[in-house]
């Protein structure tokens, strides 16, 4: 972060400080965490449900911590208060990146949409950062803490800030957006993700156009030409816009899309002012062509060349965790980690990539799947159509984990698996259990559920990598 006195901080958020500690500096990293504060940090102290982040100020100064931002006054704690610590917290990012952009041209590129969002970023990361100093979260820090944490860490160095924005309600982007204005505002799928919460496929679509909206004068949006909610979401701006996908009117497309035996896609890419390029992904799906085209468009966009794009696009592997992250066991088992979230959408994906890598290989698959969280009123009937699915690909042997995947258990039975292909067990546990008994040579894994319900923690045990969701 840029170097701020404990007055400019109050500055930016509306927040109160003493005198005697206005002259504070913060000249190191902006924290959540006291155990992650060091020399000159400044310490933000949120709420939580089961702790207080107020507690552990002290630990966090002692550490280090320079100031803290919190919501009363504390003792013998040098504090900016403010009356909203997280809405704080938003301000600052938003005063520290509009001081950066008066000062030189740094370019925000913003990616949102019901699936791929993090896969997305990633490659878009990768694409950008040949051009210049870049900022982009590991994981997804893609909400109303996480977003203004990862702008926090820009410096007068940065020239780009590749940001992942997520929604669950209405209005979530549009927070977002006032705090980091995209430059380019990438829009992948409108899907039934957070469907419990939003109520409707509608208003899923109304707040990820609220991206399209939130760009800057003269930002482009970056459109899915495949997808035609998103596409229509052209109307929401009077600045350009690029479409991708593989329809012939795209401006950057996909042609000539296939799958190798390990289920990754190849296709020529085709791009404005290029001559159409081969590229072969390192990522496991087909679904993944989209986030390419979308991560290939953006970085078109902030000045990659296409011959660029098509090198890096061909080299990246997966970034973040659990997200279909392949390891092949000593004992040669193949497990598919995707378990860090799951909808509708994705599961489908990640289902037909199981089903296509298993069939080319010729080993037996093996779908392991946990409860789609947030799926409002709908959630039964989804969870079994998704069993009916499992069948229809001819997954060999279904293990559903958890109560409130149940109706997946009921969907393949009535779609004609019966006996022992289908395994409805009560936990995690239960299934590290089966699966440590019944697993055999050659088998592919595919392990994936919603986060909440902790599928995450049975990929780790399979794969022998303990890497936290």
């Amino acid at each position: 972060m840029i170097e701020l006195t404990a007055a400019d901080v109050a500055a930016a958020t509306g927040g109160a400080v003493s005198a005697a500690h206005a002259g504070a500096r913060v000249t190191g990293p902006v924290v959540i965490d006291s155990r992650a504060a060091t020399a000159g940090s400044l310490f933000v102290a949120l709420p939580g449900e089961h702790v207080d982040g107020h507690d552990y100020a002290a630990s966090a100064v002692a550490a280090g911590a320079s100031l803290v931002l919190a919501a009363r006054e504390l003792e013998d704690v040098p504090c900016v208060v403010v009356e909203d610590v997280q809405a704080a917290l938003g301000e600052l990012a938003r005063f520290v990146l509009a001081t950066l952009r008066a000062e030189a041209d740094v370019r925000v590129v913003a990616v949102t949409g019901s699936v791929g969002k993090t896969t997305t970023k990633d490659l878009l990361g990768a694409l950008v950062t040949p051009l210049g100093p870049t900022i982009v979260p590991r994981g997804s820090f893609n909400n109303e803490i996480g977003l203004p944490l990862t702008v926090l860490g820009a410096d007068r160095g940065t020239r780009f800030l590749v940001l992942e924005m997520g929604a669950d309600h209405e209005g979530n982007l549009t927070y977002l957006t006032r705090i980091a204005p995209p430059d380019v505002s990438v829009v992948l799928v409108v899907g039934s993700a957070h469907l419990g919460r939003f109520g409707s496929v509608e208003a899923v679509e109304r707040a990820k156009g609220e991206l399209v909206q939130g760009l800057r004068p003269g930002g482009v949006a970056v459109l899915n030409a495949d997808d035609l909610r998103v596409a229509g979401m052209a109307r929401l701006t009077e600045g350009p816009v690029v479409t991708f996908g593989t329809i012939p009117s795209a401006d950057v497309r996909a042609s000539d899309v296939s799958l190798d035996v390990e289920g990754r896609a190849s296709f020529t890419l085709h791009a404005p002012g290029s001559d159409p390029l081969p590229v072969t992904l390192r990522l496991v799906g087909e679904h993944h062509v989209t986030n390419a085209l979308a991560a290939a468009a953006g970085a078109l966009q902030l000045g990659a060349s296409a011959a660029d794009v098509v090198r890096t696009l061909s080299e990246e592997g997966p970034a973040s965790p659990h997200r279909m992250h392949v390891v092949d066991r000593p004992d040669g088992i193949r497990i598919i980690d995707d378990s860090y979230n799951a909808n509708p959408d994705s599961m489908r994906a990640g289902l037909r990539a199981l089903a296509v890598m298993a069939k080319q290989t010729g080993r037996r698959s093996v779908a392991v799947l946990g409860e789609m969280l947030e799926l409002g009123p709908d959630s039964r009937a989804v969870h079994d159509e998704l069993g009916e699915l499992v069948v229809r690909l001819n997954i060999r042997w279904l293990v559903v984990v958890g109560a409130g995947a149940g109706g997946i258990v009921d969907g393949a039975r009535r779609e004609g698996s019966w006996g022992s292909e289908v395994v409805h067990v009560a936990d995690v546990e239960e299934a590290a259990a089966l699966l440590r008994e019944e697993l055999e040579e050659g088998d592919v894994v595919l392990v994936k559920s919603s986060k909440g319900a902790g599928l995450w923690r049975l990929a780790n045990e399979l794969t022998g990598e303990q890497v936290p969701a």
